[in-house]
């Protein structure tokens, strides 16, 4: 006998019918209540089973693209965002084929879902702009892990991208999470963005130096430092050793023809030195190395060659009056 369908009364009227039912023909009501029981005890257990597999292939899933990305050597922003991307969906769906594995009907939960989506939407909207900020950062990839940034006032290296999150770790070994939303919306200093860059250093000594022997003097110095590049380098040889693509190499942001030559000129005059203004180039994974170097260099072995710095100071003449 197929269990009777109790109209949507009060409680307590269906409290009563059970009752009733049960007072006069108790045999055939737990026999339904037991049939109930059985129905719903397998429907319990098929949406377990369900559950069970389907977190099992979805770790499947996870491993197989993480295997796939590795092989093709993907990008680990774009790998990361896909793959936490893609493990969030197919949780929402396995929960709502196990939920409707139990017998709720459909279309009550697709609009409970809608209803509970607009509810949420409104209350996690910053989340909802976090992920389409992650959107925006994997579509125009303005970084990717490994890069050094300077983004929202945080200065590190970008370790993972996921769908509404960047996590940075800094210089003194910090992890910072930075929201994607304001992440895209926000300027973002990429350090490592490019090969090669331009170092610059700005030297004052005192007035009456000679401006061609310092020139010379500093010349000497970058031309003694084999890191860095001089305009005799062979490009296409400096590209291959930085693994550049061929795609890199045909867009503007990548290709320099010829490396400029250093560079050192009189840049201002002072009220109490002149100053000077070196340039050069390196490639980006030496950038503070030689700036450092360098700087001591200058500071060490400047004033040997008769350089000196100046700093502001004061002549005091006192002169005698004869009364």
């Amino acid at each position: 006998m197929e269990p009777k369908v109790l109209p949507p009364d009060s409680v307590h009227a269906v409290a009563k019918n059970i009752v009733t039912q049960m007072q006069s023909d108790p045999q055939t009501f737990w026999h339904e209540v037991a049939q109930a029981a059985i129905q719903f005890g397998l429907k319990v257990l098929a949406a377990l089973l369900i559950f069970g597999i389907g977190i099992w292939l979805i770790g499947v899933v996870k491993k197989l693209l993480k295997r796939r990305f590795d092989r093709r050597k993907t990008e680990p922003t774009i790998a990361s965002f896909i793959t936490s991307f893609v493990q969030i969906s197919l949780t929402v769906i396995l929960i709502i084929l196990s939920v409707t594995t139990l017998g709720v009907d459909t279309t009550s939960l697709a609009a409970l879902l809608a209803a509970g989506g607009m509810a949420i939407g409104m209350a996690l909207s910053g989340t909802v702009q976090n992920f389409a900020g992650g959107i925006m950062l994997l579509a125009f990839k303005p970084f990717k892990a490994g890069d050094m940034i300077n983004a929202q006032g945080v200065l590190g290296k970008v370790v993972e991208v996921n769908i509404t999150s960047t996590k940075v770790l800094t210089p003194d070994n910090r992890v910072v999470i930075l929201p994607n939303g304001a992440l895209s919306n926000g300027t973002i200093d990429n350090y490592s963005g490019r090969p090669l860059r331009r170092l610059e250093w700005k030297v004052s000594v005192a007035y009456g130096s000679d401006v061609e022997a310092f020139k010379k003097a500093v010349l000497e110095m970058l031309a003694a430092d084999k890191r860095i590049l001089k305009e005799n380098t062979n490009m296409n040889k400096l590209y291959k050793e930085l693994n550049i693509t061929k795609y890199q190499l045909s867009t503007v942001a990548y290709r320099l023809d010829a490396i400029p030559a250093p560079f050192v000129a009189l840049l201002s005059l002072n009220s109490s030195d002149i100053s000077f203004v070196v340039r050069a180039w390196v490639r980006s994974d030496d950038y503070w190395d030689v700036f450092f170097d360098l700087q001591e260099k200058f500071y060490t072995e400047l004033p040997k060659q008769g350089f000196q710095f100046a700093y502001p100071h004061m002549d005091v003449s006192m002169i005698e009056h004869k009364v």
